[in-house]
């Protein structure tokens, strides 16, 4: 049995020209099958980390590997095929229609520079009805909603077939419903061989939908593992600075009330 994880991060570093040291020598690994969200304060690293993995970001020392090959010998469009990212907002759509944002989730695997095939367009329309944008699919980016943004930004992902998927802050801008509905979409979008990787900043929405949790701290990994277990008053108050209560709902789900910030 192949036990190779989909994602391993070996000894990561990220220090940017001005000295700053992002991303603290971070190891760890993670198996397909898995929504895993990535939680800590703003700063932490979570973002460059991320970055890191899909080479966005150059990497100062260390490793990525996907499927126990290094990122660092691959190109960008190689890295598309088996990393999709989905950013928090699209800042430079350039009129684009729904479809069309969606379809630039097939470019790596666009054989002619001009034009689509068949299936690249299949893709996209099952796409877009899996997500509930079908509809909109000739509405401009920046004429949609929040919410509606957010689905046209996963189906684009969507399309391109990923192993991993790196979802960064899908929810910042959500109302309760459009929050649910999101953490929805992308736990149906776990499969065997696929794994989501979502960093967020809303911890009580993280414990209940992920399978595994990653709290960072100052560039650190501080915990990883079952929700459940990892998310404490304690994590809270040493990460966050912030007094909090942590307890479980009626339906067994976790819920952080915070209550008063500690911190200098």
């Amino acid at each position: 049995m192949d036990e190779t994880p989909l994602l391993e991060v070996r000894n990561l570093n990220k220090i940017y020209e001005n000295g700053y040291h992002a991303v603290h020598d971070v190891s760890y690994s993670l198996p397909a099958g898995k929504l895993v969200g990535l939680i800590g304060p703003n700063g932490c690293g979570k973002s460059t980390m991320m970055r890191c993995i899909n080479k966005m970001h150059s990497i100062t020392s260390g490793d990525v590997l996907i499927d126990g090959r290094s990122v660092l010998d691959q190109d960008v469009t190689e890295i598309a095929k088996q990393v999709a990212n989905v950013p928090a907002e699209l800042k430079n759509s350039f009129g684009l229609t729904v479809y069309e944002t969606v379809m630039l989730g097939r470019y790596p695997y666009l054989k002619n520079l001009w034009w689509e095939t068949n299936e690249d367009e299949s893709e996209v329309v099952d796409a877009m009805k899996k997500f509930g944008v079908y509809h909109l699919q000739d509405r401009q980016i920046n004429m949609l909603s929040s919410g509606e943004m957010q689905r046209v930004l996963i189906a684009k992902a969507y399309v391109q077939k990923p192993r991993l998927m790196l979802v960064d802050e899908p929810t910042s801008h959500l109302d309760m419903k459009y929050k649910l509905n999101v953490m929805e979409y992308l736990r149906a979008m776990v499969r065997q061989d696929m794994t989501v990787l979502v960093a967020e900043h809303d911890i009580s929405l993280m414990a209940r939908y992920c399978d595994l949790c990653i709290i960072m701290k100052k560039g650190d990994i501080v915990a990883i593992g079952d929700p459940k277990k990892v998310i404490t008053s304690e994590l809270i108050e040493d990460v966050y600075d912030v007094v909090a209560s942590v307890g479980t709902d009626q339906d067994g789900e976790i819920f952080v009330l915070p209550k008063r910030f500690v911190g200098e």
